[in-house]
């Protein structure tokens, strides 16, 4: 499925439903036929079978009463979505990590809708089981993951995933302590110290020569000892984690207290030096440490961690002794790497790297600034990982849900693994096995569908998702540029803009503020309140611009934002007395900010909603 021999650049136009409906002739002929064909599927299977609804069932008042109620519902439905729902398609979005989403995805996930597949079970879902046996091939070689080793699938979403990180980290850290009481030949001479500090492969190498006693192995790990998972070790992860690094210590029994948050730097990066220190605490009591995560698109910040320090303080550890699991939350960033692989994927050489953008049209601005070199070095080393989270629902620009996660030795799964005699056997190929490896009890095989179409067509390389992510990056960096040292006069009063950082992948965040002012909770309030009438308070499709928002706590991020607070004019003293700071956020997935006339027009709609709201904002409140 890599389409290999596919180098003809992909034409991001043609992909999108537009935000006019310009592809609407070729959205409706396709998602037609698609029907024709399914239907044509139900008359084909035997068609010797009688007819069940007949015309005198057809023509009935009761029957006749029901489609007219139908059909009241669905245009009720229908009323209700186009008031309610947020306009993700057009470039006045400037919100959540949504945007437009792919034309063939949409098509593909109402085909594989239509035949209702659960890809738990090979035998509910034989087609579309195999697409997402297919797509674990495509994580591989997205993540530069051996796929003759490696192995992935699709999660409802990527907490879901990082929840099966979790899973992974708790049971394959206590099998050295099962092999104690079921092959204890394997760990002769070990202490405690160094069965909680074992390799991953030296682990799944005891497992290999072991088959037959997997089952009691399993018996005696993690899944039944539950008072001993706390045991297990720590939990480390950055300030800027998502939530659901929380929620899976919750729910795997690790507990909250388990986690240990490091600072981030002024890019909002883990601090390597930081992880370093507390490891070494760690060791020095003999505490273990369950499992490292770093972030490659953090939900809020859009940044990316330093992958490649950290792969390498893990390879120094490991020559100590010291063993734990490596996970990247790429969730949001995941896709992203495909901007930096080559048409046969190898990843491109950094000096090499602009010279392959300007081969396949990847930025319309060849002088563009990006990436900076640590953000190529950690995506360089993200195939260092024993796992990571990918979402083609955010960067696939794929309908929910579509989460997925990916490992680096497909013989992990055997520690988590569940047989129900109904669903599955052990002794059938991989598509059967699927549901045996996963967190959730069903899954819809028309996500599957959905995220099989978009990679044939688009690969996950510099000529397919390549292409669409650089458009979005590039319009991150437009949106970012107009940002800067942007001064608006609203009735004689001066506001300014200030960007948090430049971003590593698209994520903007930003604060506005009245020049002079150095009260850091009036510059709270002004944004709050833009944020107020700029989202889902107010009627968002009627609304000229719409953004989201966020908040930096000094409880998440110490004192990372002092930067951004200086630079805006406040006060330290404000920051030390209140310790939060309001930021607007926006997430320009948008695939056209990367066109100038694109540009010229929504930054001109940007500034006149701005000044539009301000004006209110201004005249409504006390600000002075």
């Amino acid at each position: 499925m890599n389409n290999k021999a596919i180098t003809t650049p992909i034409n991001i136009n043609s992909m999108f439903l537009g935000t006019k409906s310009e592809n609407e002739e070729t959205f409706s002929k396709n998602l037609m036929k698609l029907f024709i064909d399914h239907s044509q599927w139900r008359k084909n299977f035997h068609p010797e079978d009688p007819n069940i609804i007949n015309k005198a069932d057809m023509c009935s008042e009761s029957f006749l009463q029901s489609t007219n109620k139908m059909e009241d519902a669905l245009n009720e439905l229908s009323s209700k979505l186009r008031t309610k729902m947020m306009p993700w398609h057009s470039p006045r979005y400037l919100g959540h990590m949504n945007s437009e989403t792919l034309m063939p995805a949409l098509l593909g996930y109402f085909a594989g809708m239509l035949y209702n597949g659960n890809n738990i079970a090979y035998e509910g879902s034989p087609a579309t089981s195999e697409l997402e046996n297919e797509l674990a091939y495509d994580f591989c070689h997205l993540m530069g993951y051996d796929d003759n080793i490696g192995w992935g699938h699709l999660t409802p979403d990527g907490s879901t995933a990082n929840y099966e990180a979790v899973w992974y980290m708790r049971n394959i850290k206590s099998i050295p302590f099962a092999l104690k009481d079921v092959a204890p030949d394997f760990i002769v001479g070990k202490s405690d110290w160094q069965l909680l500090n074992m390799s991953i492969s030296e682990i799944m190498d005891i497992l290999d020569q072991i088959p037959q006693k997997l089952d009691d192995i399993k018996a005696y790990s993690a899944r039944f000892n539950d008072k001993e998972i706390p045991l297990l070790g720590k939990l480390i992860v950055p300030e800027t984690k998502h939530y659901s690094w929380l929620k899976a210590a919750d729910i795997l029994g690790v507990g909250i207290n388990n986690i240990i948050e490091i600072e981030v730097d002024d890019h909002f990066r883990m601090r390597v030096d930081k992880l370093k220190e507390a490891i070494d605490s760690l060791v020095e009591q003999k505490i273990p440490v369950l499992g490292v995560v770093s972030v490659v698109g953090t939900t809020e910040e859009g940044s990316v961690d330093y992958v490649d320090k950290v792969a390498l303080l893990r390879s120094e550890y490991s020559q100590q002794g010291i063993n734990f699991y490596y996970h990247v939350d790429a969730a949001y960033g995941g896709y992203m790497r495909s901007i930096f692989l080559d048409e046969d994927y190898n990843f491109i050489p950094f000096n090499n790297i602009h010279d392959k953008y300007s081969q396949y049209n990847i930025f319309q601005n060849e002088k563009l600034d990006w990436p900076c070199l640590e953000v190529y070095n950690a995506y360089k080393a993200m195939n260092q990982a024993d796992s990571i989270t990918v979402d083609p629902h955010k960067m696939g620009y794929i309908p929910y849900k579509a989460g997925g996660i990916v490992i680096r030795d497909k013989r992990m799964r055997n520690t988590i693994s569940y047989f129900s005699n109904y669903a599955f056997q052990k002794d059938t190929s991989i598509p059967d096995l699927l549901g045996a490896f996963v967190f959730e009890g069903s899954k819809a095989g028309a996500a599957a569908a959905s995220v099989w179409v978009c990679h044939k067509i688009l690969p996950l390389n510099i000529t397919g998702y390549g292409r669409l992510i650089g458009a979005s990056i590039e319009g991150a960096q437009n949106f970012y540029n107009k940002l800067v040292n942007t001064e608006y006069d609203i009735n004689g009063i001066a506001l300014q803009v200030h960007p948090l950082v430049k971003p590593d992948t698209n994520m903007v965040n930003y604060v506005f503020n009245l020049k002079g002012n150095a009260s850091l909770a009036v510059m709270n309030q002004l944004n709050t309140e833009f944020y107020k009438c700029s989202s889902y308070y107010t009627e968002a499709y009627l609304n000229d611009l719409i953004v989201s928002h966020t908040e930096f706590d000094y409880s998440d991020y110490k004192d990372s934002p002092v930067e951004l607070i200086s630079r805006s004019g406040i006060v330290r003293k404000d920051w030390d007395d209140i310790h939060k700071v309001t930021l607007i956020r926006s997430c320009v997935v948008t695939p056209y900010y990367n066109k100038p006339e694109v540009c010229s027009y929504y930054f001109d709609q940007f500034d006149h909603a701005v000044e539009h709201k301000f004006s209110a904002i201004l005249k409504e409140g006390n600000f002075q």
